[in-house]
């Protein structure tokens, strides 16, 4: 019963790590709700506070919630619904019940991406999040997004004015709208995606719901793209649960110049995938979604009174770098490393990059196999998947798919 599911959902002191656990323990949260103090013994890692919270059996709590979602129109979604999304079940700590209003999208047959950055965005970044927003919906993708102000909104408004699904993801109740300026902004992503919300209806925006928010737009997506992002941002810690999800990382580079842009662009040093286009980031995926993603080279067209005052975009085009004399020829290789001319070069590879290799082989591997087969965390392969790129050992291939020169 989802009065059942609600209670659990909101026990004082379990974690959405220990629920998870517990729905191992138990074949349901009716079951957790009736089980005795005997049958939480055993769990390991189960807090005298989380069992004293397992042992509170008033239902008024979750009842009250169930009354007010359905006055105000909000669904409810449980872990054990078929509509439940894989990906987001596939993380440490996913959320057992989702609060959402208007339209699930068919989270696990479509590629979603999570746009994200700081809300005092430069003119520059607002102009990249626009045109990130819209090509990604005009590719085939679905734009996640925390609806904020600044980087996040912009680039859901221009999907939405593309046509495109978008899907909101928030740090208080579903029926909050915050902030207030975005109400036009709920209102369509309410009627032309969903708007969700692990956090009970009426629940305001205070700040410590919002790193727990993020994991659930990582978890949704397959990659996360940051388009603005200073030193301190929630957006790189969407960035770095990304990465422990085993998501892919995008980037826009961004002025170098500028504070607003120094996390950003120390991502792509540390292995973010650049992006200065939607499919950009939506050909990794094209393999795994055929049918769904597509290149579309549509100039953005957004309402007159926005596309007037958009800025020209002050980066320069990238030009490959010049050829500098230096000892370090494993860099600056001028030809590329066929299969057997890696193994000769074994010896110049740090050893967790002869593990990378090794995993690789001599047919392209996806990116998952590797981190799999060397034991390493996304967030310990992807920069030196960037690094071995570089140097010409390997290259990147649409579908999440690496291979060998």
């Amino acid at each position: 019963m989802q009065v059942h599911w609600i209670w659990l959902a909101h026990r004082p002191g379990v974690t959405d790590r220990m629920k998870s656990i517990l729905l191992e323990h138990f074949s349901d949260p009716e079951d957790i709700f009736f089980a005795e103090e005997s049958a939480f013994r055993g769990i390991s890692g189960l807090t005298d506070h989380a069992l004293e919270g397992l042992l509170d059996k008033n239902l008024t709590q979750a009842e009250e919630i169930l009354d007010t979602c359905d006055r105000k129109g909000l669904q409810i979604l449980t872990f054990s619904d078929e509509h439940y999304p894989q990906r987001l079940k596939n993380i440490a700590d996913p959320p057992i019940v989702l609060y959402y209003q208007g339209e699930l999208p068919d989270f696990d047959n479509n590629a979603l991406i999570a746009v994200v950055g700081t809300r005092k965005a430069s003119p520059y970044g607002l102009a990249a999040a626009k045109r990130m927003g819209w090509q990604l919906a005009k590719c085939g993708g679905i734009v996640v997004s925390g609806m904020a102000f600044g980087i996040d909104g912009v680039a859901m408004q221009s999907a939405l004015a593309a046509g495109g699904t978008v899907v909101g993801v928030l740090g208080c109740g579903a029926d909050v709208v915050y902030p207030v300026s975005n109400r036009q902004l709920f209102a369509d992503t309410a009627q032309f995606g969903c708007i969700l919300s692990e956090f009970p209806p009426g629940t305001p925006p205070v700040s410590w719901n919002f790193p727990k928010r993020n994991r659930i737009m990582s978890g949704l997506s397959c990659g996360v793209l940051v388009v603005e992002a200073p030193e301190k941002s929630g957006a790189l810690i969407t960035a770095h649960q990304a990465l422990e999800q085993g998501r892919d990382v995008f980037v826009v580079p961004g002025n170098i110049d500028v504070d607003t842009f120094v996390g950003s662009n120390r991502l792509l040093r540390d292995g973010g995938i650049l992006a200065s286009h939607g499919w950009d980031v939506l050909s990794e995926y094209e393999a795994q979604y055929p049918d769904k993603l597509h290149k579309d080279d549509e100039p953005v067209r957004l309402p007159r009174e926005q596309s007037a005052d958009l800025p020209k975009v002050a980066q320069k085009p990238r030009i490959p770098a010049k050829k500098e004399k230096s000892d370090k020829k494993v860099i600056d290789k001028p030809k590329q490393s066929s299969y057997s001319d890696v193994n000769k070069e074994q010896t110049r590879l740090s050893d967790s990059e002869k593990r990378i290799v090794s995993a690789i082989g001599a047919t392209p591997r996806l990116v998952d196999d590797v981190i799999a087969e060397t034991g390493m965390s996304a967030a310990q392969l992807l920069p030196l998947l960037t690094v071995l790129e570089v140097r010409g050992v390997i290259k990147r291939l649409p579908g999440r798919y690496i291979a060998l020169k």
